[in-house]
């Protein structure tokens, strides 16, 4: 791959080249192809000492970096940030290294920021993606995600995206909240099908109410045993669903505290409704908006391509019914 401010290829310097060996002069090659005569000087000399070898990309690096933080002085950086986890100013004074030097070696370095360090013994405290490397079940129903995405709801007339800010400032009714919709979504983690419902609330006896329809959802769908439902640590799913569950016959899973990538498929789903049924269109009402969510679920599990599975739709996954 040539350089991003190249102004010519591999291809482009072997035109060069050829050009040159039916006797054209440098500086009508240089006009015709919109280059320097220098250019067309290097990549001629570089061909008759390397051959073709020559005309291929090289790196920009230099071969020296006589500017370069000496490696003794990022070891002190380093040893001096891990004793003492203090930030980029604090160590630069120490160090007589300037701060914007001090930020560039510890990034270098992979150096954790202080925000996710315990003051007190410099561990890593917050949670990292253990579960990066990416998963996906042998057969249907075998772990299905369930989760809650947050919408504010649309007034009557349009919001800021149909009215623009201005006019929706001047026309806004701050007297009353107009509130949140709440959609539930459960997903099967082998086939990517998917149920969505709006609903008023995230409560215990809602969510368990939602997870039998979705259920017999997806039993119409091919989907006849779900072995295991995956959600996250929300008090309405730790206390709420256990009979709903044990009725299905299969055992409920919580993700780790602070890792919502492990429930990362729903995490997916949420972010696709947004993007392509919440915000794709300019509603004029939450009604509207509502009544567009089943078509769109709808085409999602039938048509809409999906790229984990190979560009078929979760339907081509699960037996006819």
């Amino acid at each position: 791959m040539a350089h991003g401010n190249a102004r010519t290829t591999v291809h482009g310097r072997k035109l060069i080249v050829a050009r040159h060996q039916a006797g054209w002069r440098q500086a009508h090659i240089a006009a015709a192809m919109g280059i320097s005569r220098k250019c067309v000087g290097t990549w001629i000399a570089r061909f008759a000492a390397e051959g073709e070898a020559g005309l291929e990309d090289r790196s920009s690096r230099p071969h020296t970096s006589p500017t370069r933080t000496p490696t003794e002085v990022e070891d002190r950086i380093i040893e001096l940030r891990t004793s003492e986890r203090r930030g980029p100013d604090w160590l630069g004074a120490e160090l007589g290294v300037p701060a914007r030097t001090v930020a560039r070696v510890l990034a270098r370095r992979g150096q954790p920021r202080l925000c996710v360090l315990d003051p007190m013994t410099g561990e890593v405290i917050r949670s990292s993606k253990a579960t990066a490397t990416r998963y996906e079940r042998s057969r249907p129903g075998e772990l299905v995600h369930m989760d809650v995405k947050k919408l504010g709801r649309i007034p009557d007339g349009g919001g800021w995206r149909a009215l623009g800010r201005a006019a929706r400032e001047t026309t806004k009714d701050r007297t009353h909240k107009l509130g949140y919709d709440y959609v539930h979504s459960l997903v099967d983690d082998y086939s990517r099908l998917a149920y969505s419902e709006i609903l008023a609330d995230e409560k215990g006896p809602t969510c368990a109410a939602f997870l039998e329809r979705a259920a017999a959802y997806f039993a119409d769908h091919g989907i006849d045993r779900i072995e295991r439902v995956m959600t996250d640590n929300a008090w309405a799913y730790r206390w709420s669903l256990r009979e709903v569950i044990t009725a299905l016959g299969a055992r409920q899973k919580f993700i780790k505290p602070h890792c919502p990538w492990q429930n990362g498929k729903v995490e997916r789903l949420n972010r696709t409704l947004a993007t392509e049924w919440a915000y794709r269109h300019v509603f004029v009402s939450n009604a509207e908006r509502t009544d567009a969510l089943a078509p769109w679920i709808e085409y999602y599990n039938t048509r809409r391509r999906h790229s984990a599975l190979g560009g078929l739709p979760p339907i081509s996954r699960l037996s006819p019914t």
